[in-house]
């Protein structure tokens, strides 16, 4: 159910081009349907009469018009008061109060509607299944990784399987459909999201759910790899120059010389370590982590930790310390992305942490535990596989300050608002907790309201 706002002059045309959507379902939706565009509508839930109470003019900006306040009083957009005749721009999402304060009065959320074309154009698109299966099962695929340099597509546990018969048979790893010798392979997230929509359209082109889970327990490709030849190129001298080391190309300390009685096969796959570059062999079958857990990035300080081999000047290798369990990690400092990078919330919990006379590192363990005992809810967590992390879990440094960002953030939430110093306890929430955009370029707002909170407005309010 529509309304439709009033014309001041300019033509409406037979599509709305952005529309009013009042955040209290009982009221209808005001469709927007001309450049300029009168809006008289109920502006609160108590009283259906309604007002003529803005002007909203289409920009030449994408998804950007201006909101022009012709009421008798101040209007609120994104917060910020637009006193009477005051005219301010608006973007796709931005909220709209029809009066000087949030409570008794309607809010309403500026949403842009894609062009006529564009609808057309989505409409238009269509995918042959057979263009989508794996010539490997000849299923549509799952989990679809890419070969390159032939950019044929397959599913990851299928091809994980393949991979492993040519390291069995010492061959190259070539494409199943075409032959070619495979130098790279990678996750394909886009053709993902294309076959899951092809399954939401078709349930019938799925796989039983025992078919599945094979796939999944043979798949081994988490990130891109590498597979290329061992390097017959051997050192001129056991110390090699500067101008010689610097003209190598990255190496495999396996690759040049057995290590632990493992050397690299002539054709076998390989992950560049996602800090210092470096190369190690993929071995998919040993227990020890190869990808952090919290991003997916591949990692080489404990593999190269579990075959000795530290730092040396011939090939990039990370120290163990650069990726090892949480459960023997340490914080000194709070993580800068903690509270959203906002500055002040930073403060305001050092100090709070400072006050019961505990570190960082305390509040952390302590919060830790209580996540490892699962009674903090994980949905806000900013890591992948969040409901698998446990305190055995390798993550990287990047990941590790996530996770304590995190706890941090339910650190603040749970403290009683008595135990806040006396400044801070004295702001109010934001409307848009920690959500907030205006946080991040107005150091004004974000010093002046709470924002390590929920959002009670916005697409985060639940």
């Amino acid at each position: 159910m529509t309304e439709t706002g009033q014309s001041s002059g300019s033509k409406p045309s037979d599509d709305a081009w952005a529309k009013l959507v009042p955040l209290d379902t009982r009221f209808s939706d005001i469709e927007i349907r001309c450049n300029d565009m009168v809006i008289c509508s109920e502006i609160k839930p108590s009283s259906s009469e309604r007002h003529e109470w803005c002007i909203i003019t289409k920009n030449l900006g994408p998804g950007s018009a201006t909101i022009h306040n012709k009421s008798s009083d101040a209007i609120l957009v994104d917060e910020a008061i637009i006193p009477k005749d005051g005219a301010v721009d608006i973007m796709c999402g931005s909220e709209i109060v029809p009066g000087p304060g949030g409570q008794g009065f309607l809010q309403y959320r500026f949403t842009v509607m894609p062009a006529p074309e564009s609808r057309t154009q989505l409409l238009k698109i269509s995918i042959d299944p057979e263009n989508a299966k794996c010539s490997i099962c000849l299923n549509v695929w799952h989990d679809v990784v890419t070969a390159a340099p032939c950019l044929h597509n397959f599913c990851n546990g299928c091809f994980s399987e393949w991979m492993r018969r040519c390291e069995k048979k010492h061959q190259h790893v070539l494409c199943p459909q075409c032959r070619t010798t495979v130098q790279y392979v990678g996750r394909n997230h886009f053709l993902q999201n294309i076959q899951e929509e092809m399954l939401k359209a078709d349930t019938a082109l799925g796989r039983p759910a025992e078919d599945v889970a094979v796939l999944d327990s043979s798949a081994s490709i988490q990130s891109n790899l590498i597979i290329g030849s061992k390097r017959k190129r051997r050192l001129s001298t056991l110390s090699p120059t500067l101008e010689e080391r610097d003209s190598l190309p990255l190496r495999c300390p396996q690759c040049v010389a057995p290590i632990g009685g493992y050397q690299c096969e002539r054709h076998g796959a390989h992950l560049q370590c996602h800090l210092c570059r470096g190369m190690m062999p993929f071995r998919a079958n040993l227990q020890v982590p190869l990808h952090c857990m919290g991003c997916d990035r591949p990692f080489c300080g404990a593999y190269w930790s579990s075959e000795n081999v530290t730092p040396g000047e011939s090939s990039p290798v990370c120290s163990r310390e650069t990726f090892i369990p949480i459960s023997e990690r340490t914080t000194t400092r709070i993580p800068f992305i903690t509270h959203e990078m906002n500055r002040h919330e930073q403060d305001i919990t050092q100090r709070c942490i400072a006050q019961m006379g505990k570190t960082v590192q305390d509040v952390a363990a302590e919060w830790f535990k209580r996540f490892n005992n699962r009674e903090i809810d994980r949905s806000r967590m900013p890591l992948n596989h969040a409901e698998t992390i446990t305190a055995s879990t390798h993550v990287c440094n990047d990941c590790y300050d996530k996770l304590v960002g995190f706890l941090l953030y339910w650190f603040r939430i749970t403290l009683p608002r008595d135990h806040l110093p006396a400044d801070a306890a004295a702001r109010e929430d934001c409307w848009y907790g920690y959500a907030c955009r205006t946080q991040h370029h107005n150091e004004e707002h974000a010093r002046k309201r709470n924002h390590v909170c929920r959002p009670t407005r916005g697409n985060h309010h639940s």
